[in-house]
């Protein structure tokens, strides 16, 4: 499943702004240059850039033209860091323990979520993190190789996925959402939970140059962990 234009025009520009290429107040492409660029249609360039408007990331000025926004694109993009930055900032020790590393194949709802065909050869990975030597993230993830070729070659005891990704496949855009649930009898075990603790879910998916990059899912032990955002 190919990306939409409007959305790798969105994913472009997002990605210049991100890598710092562009900076607030700085003027955007004109809309006719990202026409003669993308070579698509003006009301698909359009469409881009009327979105990136409204989630605050640009302005636009009639008859001056498009600017990156001086305020709110911290607000556009999820601050990503990896469990074992975010357990060394808590003053604690962070070790892993890769359970699988390895390569399979798509079936149809992997093949939709990260954009490639039903059957293709992509990574996968299940690390289980410790925090001060307990469980504290089962990291289950799903990597199109296309973006991140070494994937397999990295030692997970020593680097995280996130960290190699972060080098291989720069962020442009996430999609992310937070779920309650009771977790199965084989995630319960590997995070030490109690029988009726539940599981907090994040559920990610991750771009770099409008494609897929990775799509993870993150356990974490309710009574263990908490989420909180910054900007």
């Amino acid at each position: 499943m190919s990306t939409p234009a409007y959305q790798q025009i969105k994913d472009y520009i997002l990605g210049e702004i991100h890598a710092g290429i562009w900076r607030a107040g700085d003027q955007v492409p004109s809309e006719p240059e990202l026409v003669r660029r993308f070579g698509v249609a003006r009301m698909t360039v359009n469409r881009a850039v009327r979105e990136l408007a409204a989630e605050g990331v640009l302005t636009r000025s009639q008859g001056a033209g498009t600017f990156v926004a001086a305020t709110k694109y911290q607000s556009t993009l999820v601050a990503i860091r990896s469990i074992a930055e975010e357990i060394r900032a808590r003053g604690h020790a962070h070790r892993a323990t890769p359970l699988k590393v390895g390569s399979v194949k798509a079936d149809a709802a992997l093949a939709q979520e990260l954009g490639v065909d039903v059957g293709s050869t992509i990574f996968h990975s299940l690390i289980l993190h410790f925090e001060n030597e307990l469980p504290i993230q089962l990291e289950e993830r799903w990597v199109n190789p296309v973006l991140a070729p070494d994937y397999l070659k990295q030692d997970y005891a020593s680097t995280t996925p996130n960290e190699y990704l972060m080098r291989a496949a720069p962020l442009s855009r996430v999609e992310y959402r937070i779920e309650a649930r009771r977790p199965d009898r084989g995630i319960r075990a590997k995070l030490s939970m109690d029988k009726d603790e539940p599981c907090l879910v994040l559920h990610r998916r991750t771009y770099s140059n409008g494609q897929v990059a990775s799509v993870a899912k993150l356990y974490h032990p309710a009574g263990r962990y908490q989420f909180s955002g910054w900007f």
